[in-house]
C-alpha cells in the first residue's frame, strides 16, 4: 500500500505540475515595416544563408577566416560558455526527478535505563541499510518547471551568443583585411610617388646649380618629396599595426603560404546580397534570438515567483533493513521502511515573496526593453549599409574620375612645362593633387568593400556554410559540431 501510495504521489509530482508563468508573448517589433530606402523584399536567399565562404570570393580572405574560426580565443570561449550553459540546465532539470541514493547508517548508545544499579545503563545499537529518496519536490504549482524552463533559455540564449561572436568574428577579420589591402595598395602608391618626386627634386636641384630654376622651385619640390615621404612613413606604421591586429584575430601567429592577394579593385571580392524586410531580422539575427530567449527566461521565472506562494510539498522515504544488532541486519524479518511527505505553507516571510515576484516582473520588463533596443539597432544598421551602398557606389565612380582627370591634368601640366609655357609650380600642384585622388579613390573603394561586409553582418549573414571546401570543413569541424547540436 505504501509502495502504491509512493509511486502515485512521485507520478503526481512528475507529471502534473502546472505553471504559473505567464503565456509567452512575442513583443511587437518597435521598427517600420520597410527599410528607408529601396531594398528587394522578394529575395530568394536571404543573406543568413549565404554562407561566408561563398560570400568572400577570395581564397586569401578565405583561408584567414577559417584559421580565426578555428583558433580565435574570444570564439572558443564563447563556446565554452554553451558547455557551461549546458551543464547549469541538466543541474536544473535533475530536480525535477527523484533522487535515489543508497543510505546506510549504523549507531550505538549508551543511556541511563532504571533505577537500581544492575540496569543502570544500557548499551544498544542500531544498524540500517536500504534505498532512500530525500526532500524531492511535489511539483504541483510548477516552481522547478519554470526554473528549468528558465535555464533552459538561458542556455539556448548562450548559444545564440556564440553564433553573434562568430559572425562578429568574420566580419573583423575581413574588414581587417580589407583594411591592410587598402593600406598596402597606399603604401604602393606613396613610394611610387616618392621615387617620381625624387627624380623631379634632383632635376630640378640640377636646374637650380646651373641657374635655370629659383631657390622656390626646388623648396617646392623638396617640400612634395618629403611629404610623400612622411605619408609612406605613416601608412607603413599603420599597415604594421593592422597586420597585428589580423594576427590576434586568426589565433596569434601568423599564416604561411597564403594564396595571393586580390587587388581593390577588382569587382570579385564579395558577393552581391539581398536585403529583405525588417521582419526577416527577427529570425536571422542571433543576438536578436538571444535576446527574445533572456526575454523568455525571465518570463518562467515570474513563474518560479508566482508558484512560492503556494504550498511546498516535499517527500522522503526509506525502504530496507533495521536491526539492534549488525549481525543481525540481513535476518529475515528486519524489514522497514519510513514514508515522510512534508508540506511547507508561507504565512509571514517580511515580504519576501511579495519581493521576489516584483523583482522577477521588473527583470522581465528591462528583458523587454533590452529585446526592443537590440531590434532598432539591427533596424538602424541595415538601414545605415543599405543608404552607405548606393552613395559609396556613386562616390567611387565619381573618385575614379576625379583621379583619370587629375592624371590628365598632369599630363597636360607636365607637356606645358616642358614647352616652357607654363611655370613648375602648375606641374607642382597637378603632381599633388594626382596623389590626393589615388589616395581618395583606395579609400572610397575600401569604404565600399567595408560597407557591403557591414551589411552582411546586420544582416544575419556570416555563419551558415553551404558549400565548404574541404579545408574549410576541416578547420572549422569543432565549432559547426556546436551549432548542429
Amino acid at each position: 500500500m505504501i509502495k502504491k501510495c509512493t509511486l502515485a504521489l512521485l507520478a503526481a509530482g512528475i507529471l502534473s505540475s502546472c505553471s504559473m508563468a505567464p503565456t509567452y508573448v512575442r513583443p511587437d517589433a518597435p521598427v517600420e515595416e520597410q527599410f528607408p530606402v529601396k531594398s528587394d523584399a522578394s529575395a530568394q536567399t536571404p543573406a543568413s544563408k549565404i554562407g561566408w565562404n561563398e560570400f568572400f570570393h577570395e581564397p586569401r580572405l578565405r583561408a584567414l577566416i577559417a584559421a580565426a574560426i578555428e583558433n580565435n580565443r574570444d570564439l572558443r570561449i564563447a563556446a565554452l560558455r554553451i558547455e557551461e550553459a549546458r551543464a547549469l540546465y541538466n543541474v536544473q532539470w535533475a530536480d525535477r526527478l527523484p533522487t535515489f541514493q543508497v543510505e546506510g547508517e549504523a549507531a550505538r548508545s549508551r543511556t541511563l535505563g532504571g533505577l537500581s544499579d544492575a540496569d543502570a545503563m544500557i548499551t544498544q545499537g542500531n544498524y540500517r541499510v536500504g534505498l532512500g529518496i530525500s526532500a524531492f519536490e511535489l511539483d504541483f504549482f510548477g516552481r522547478v518547471k519554470s526554473l528549468t524552463d528558465a535555464a533552459l533559455a538561458e542556455y539556448l540564449a548562450t548559444e545564440e551568443a556564440q553564433r553573434s561572436a562568430y559572425i562578429s568574428l568574420v566580419s573583423e577579420v575581413a574588414k581587417t583585411y580589407l583594411t591592410e589591402r587598402a593600406q598596402s595598395k597606399q603604401i604602393e602608391l606613396a613610394r611610387k610617388s616618392y621615387e617620381s618626386y625624387k627624380q623631379s627634386y634632383e632635376l630640378m636641384q640640377k636646374r637650380y646649380e646651373v641657374g635655370a630654376s629659383s631657390a622656390l622651385e626646388l623648396r617646392q619640390y623638396e617640400t612634395l618629396m618629403q611629404s610623400a615621404m612622411v605619408s609612406l612613413s605613416a601608412l607603413q606604421r599603420e599597415r604594421a599595426q593592422t597586420e597585428n591586429a589580423l594576427v590576434v584575430l586568426i589565433g596569434g601567429k601568423r599564416i604561411e603560404n597564403l594564396p595571393p592577394a586580390h587587388d581593390l579593385s577588382e569587382d570579385d571580392i564579395l558577393q552581391d546580397i539581398p536585403a529583405g524586410l525588417p521582419s526577416d531580422l527577427l529570425e536571422n539575427r542571433p543576438d536578436i534570438r538571444q535576446y527574445e530567449q533572456l526575454l523568455k527566461a525571465a518570463n518562467a521565472n515570474i513563474g518560479a515567483a508566482r508558484a512560492a506562494f503556494f504550498p511546498r510539498i516535499t517527500l522522503t522515504a526509506f525502504a530496507g533493513t533495521a536491526s539492534p544488532s549488525l549481525s543481525g541486519l540481513f535476518d529475515a524479518g528486519t524489514g522497514a521502511w519510513t514514508f515522510t511527505p512534508a508540506l511547507t505553507l508561507p504565512i509571514f516571510d517580511a515580504g519576501r515573496n511579495i519581493a521576489n515576484l516584483d523583482l522577477a516582473e521588473a527583470r522581465k520588463n528591462i528583458a523587454v526593453a533590452e529585446y526592443e533596443k537590440t531590434i532598432q539597432v539591427a533596424f538602424r544598421e541595415v538601414a545605415d549599409a543599405l543608404m552607405a551602398r548606393d552613395w559609396l557606389n556613386e562616390q567611387v565612380k565619381a573618385q575614379a574620375a576625379v583621379l583619370a582627370s587629375e592624371t590628365d591634368r598632369l599630363r597636360l601640366s607636365q607637356a606645358r612645362y616642358d614647352n616652357g609655357i607654363a611655370s613648375s609650380l602648375e606641374v607642382f600642384d597637378a603632381q599633388r593633387q594626382q596623389f590626393a585622388a589615388e589616395q581618395s579613390l583606395v579609400d572610397a573603394r575600401l569604404m565600399r568593400l567595408v560597407n557591403a561586409v557591414e551589411l552582411y553582418r546586420a544582416l544575419g549573414g556570416g555563419l551558415v556554410k553551404p558549400e565548404s571546401t574541404p579545408e574549410e570543413t576541416v578547420a572549422t569541424q569543432e565549432v559547426q559540431q556546436d551549432f548542429a547540436q
